[in-house]
């Protein structure tokens, strides 16, 4: 079942199911469209089954189909664009619409937040191309008489977002800067002529940190016991040459001498130790970010 709906306020539409349908700005037309470039009875639209014939009941010139002028009548199928006077109307599966509208959303990652007072926190989602003017063919419509009519374009490449000025007259501006074609980044202020918004979406790889792995305490003193072992088996060999070292024991142990060497070199070992340690809880802690 097709519907007949104007392209941007879907709520101006007609279900394409009775015989004949007629469009006008007539009140007792069918479709109803309010605009003074439509006549009171502008068209119909002839309907048997899923085969659909337009009239144009306007004359010359008053209604194009897909860009082509209708001069008596033509066939109509599922998503032809029909022109009005300066409506434009679509022919539409309702069902459809409404799957690639979901599926469209989903992808969606980048979005212009308005800073303008008129529209202030209102977001209006990018697809994967959006043209933003003053014209209502655009994807992004602003009736402001400063925007041109097609004023820049909004492209998604490879998931980040680029600005294109369309060859405005008042110029588009990043972050207070006129461009011609720029990137665009997330938090930037992306301003048509006065018409100011925040651009929404998502950060860029280096704007993330990158953890590395942390040190455990447990392993830092384990490092450290081991670090006095090793200096404490060099100081004893220092001190008295002939010693034989066995297993783990210090060098000076049993020997003449030995424990007097120790006692003497008691006092270093301990600051060895100390400092050893004092090291490692210092690299420790600065793995973990505290220093």
């Amino acid at each position: 079942m097709l519907k007949l709906c104007d392209v941007k306020d879907a709520s101006q539409s007609v279900w394409l199911v009775a015989p004949k349908v007629t469009i006008g700005r007539a009140s007792q037309c069918d479709l109803t469209l309010a605009d003074s470039s439509v006549a009171k009875l502008h068209a119909e639209i002839l309907v048997d089954g899923e085969e659909l014939e337009l009239r144009n009941l306007a004359g010359r010139g008053q209604v194009t189909v897909n860009g082509r002028q209708v001069e008596g009548s033509c066939r109509l199928q599922r998503n032809d664009r029909v022109q009005l006077g300066e409506r434009n109307l679509a022919v539409v599966d309702p069902k459809i619409t409404r799957m690639k509208a979901a599926g469209a959303s989903a992808n969606v990652s980048w979005a212009l937040r308005a800073n303008h007072p008129a529209i202030v926190g209102r977001v209006f989602p990018v697809r994967e191309t959006s043209v933003v003017g003053r014209s209502e063919e655009c994807d992004l419509t602003f009736a402001m008489s400063h925007l041109s009519r097609r004023h820049a374009r909004l492209e998604v490449r490879e998931g980040l977002l680029f600005v294109v000025d369309l060859g405005s007259a008042n110029g588009t501006f990043l972050n207070n800067q006129r461009v011609t074609e720029s990137r665009v980044r997330r938090g930037d202020e992306l301003r048509f002529d006065s018409l100011s918004f925040s651009v929404v979406g998502p950060a860029d790889d280096l704007d993330k940190t990158t953890l590395r792995q942390a040190v455990s305490a447990p392993e830092a003193a384990r490092q450290s016991a081991e670090l006095g072992q090793a200096m404490q088996r060099g100081l004893a060999r220092k001190g008295n040459p002939h010693a034989k070292p066995s297993g783990n024991e210090p060098a000076s142990r049993g020997y003449p001498g030995g424990s007097a060497t120790a006692g003497g070199n008691g006092w270093l070992w301990g600051c060895v130790l100390l400092g050893g340690a004092l090291v490692l809880a210092y690299l420790w802690a600065q793995s973990q970010g505290l220093i």
